[in-house]
């Protein structure tokens, strides 16, 4: 159930250093590997908790992708963390061989991902994880919206087989769900039931959606949020669904508008059923230094962006 508890923000690689810790407790065969950034990515709660099932790999991405696979390969569930870009970027080659080719148990958890990172600038906002991680076979990508949608991405993670990348951001954002809110992979959540328009989001531009929603609301303009929360499989049942029953369709994400959420949606209808889609993201460039509303305000990603668009 939806709640939206606007006075209770927390980041979402927060909610994934708490979430593995506490199944580190339940499950042995968990490990996780780190690149010298286990006080961002929030892994140092496991660390402390766990320390002979926690591997500080070092400035060295590649090398923790192929420690995870190898572990993969004895058992173990390894649970790779960094900040997007370097873990997505940086060892993408071994992602693709030793992981996605090989269709091993590893799961990828890209922390800082998008302008919201802020003021660390373009080098480290990494926009083109989607479209990186969706072109590999047997990937999982999700990239959930708040702290109850990250612990459940993070559980199942652990309990399916196969390669998966988490994306997850630096900001702090609301909670939206409830604790006790369902969720499953190859699916979305439908958020109201307007239909003059469909909003897509993913990530922390669920909330932005939400707030456009609240918004247009005042003005008699009903709009149904959908969060698409798995980008790969995507549910191409509710976006058929979506494009039948509203008459306009946008799509708006913290990522590039080539190969992300957009670029998802849009084969599905262009395979499916043909209709127009608008796509908010970054266009074709790469971010800059600025916070992270200013910097969503300025590239067009929030939810003033959504209303100008009515």
């Amino acid at each position: 159930m939806v709640k939206l508890d606007e006075k209770n923000k927390i980041a979402t690689r927060e909610s994934f250093g708490k979430k593995i810790a506490e199944l580190g407790k339940k499950n042995k065969k968990i490990v996780v590997l780190d690149s010298d950034l286990k006080g961002s990515n929030k892994t140092d709660i496991f660390a402390k908790e766990f320390p002979e099932r926690f591997l500080e790999i070092g400035i060295s991405e590649a090398d923790m992708i192929g420690t995870a696979a190898g572990l993969a390969s004895c058992g173990k569930i390894p649970f790779a963390s960094s900040f997007a870009v370097f873990a997505t970027g940086r060892a993408y080659d071994q992602i693709r061989q030793s992981v996605a080719h090989t269709n091993l148990n590893v799961k990828i958890v890209g922390t800082h991902a998008g302008l919201t990172v802020g003021e660390d600038g373009a080098t480290h906002q990494m926009l083109e994880d989607i479209g990186l991680m969706t072109g590999l076979p047997n990937m999982t990508v999700i990239c959930p919206s708040d702290d109850t949608q990250t612990k459940w991405a993070i559980e199942e993670a652990s309990k399916i087989e196969g390669p998966v990348y988490i994306r997850v951001a630096r900001v702090k954002t609301p909670v939206i769900y409830d604790e006790d809110e369902k969720f499953e992979i190859g699916k979305s959540v439908q958020i109201g039931d307007g239909e003059d328009a469909t909003i897509f989001a993913t990530g922390v531009t669920v909330y932005e959606a939400l707030k456009a929603q609240k918004e247009l609301k005042e003005k008699g303009i009903n709009i149904r949020v959908v969060d698409m929360y798995s980008i790969k499989p995507i549910d191409e049942e509710m976006i058929i669904k979506s494009a039948k029953e509203t008459k306009k369709l946008i799509s708006i994400e913290d990522h590039s508008t080539i190969n992300g959420l957009g670029s998802a949606i849009s084969n599905v209808l262009t395979d499916k059923h043909p209709a127009k889609l608008i796509k908010l993201g970054v266009k074709d460039d790469f971010g800059q230094s600025g916070k992270s509303d200013e910097l969503l305000k300025f590239y067009e990603i929030d939810s003033n962006a959504i209303c100008k668009l009515f």
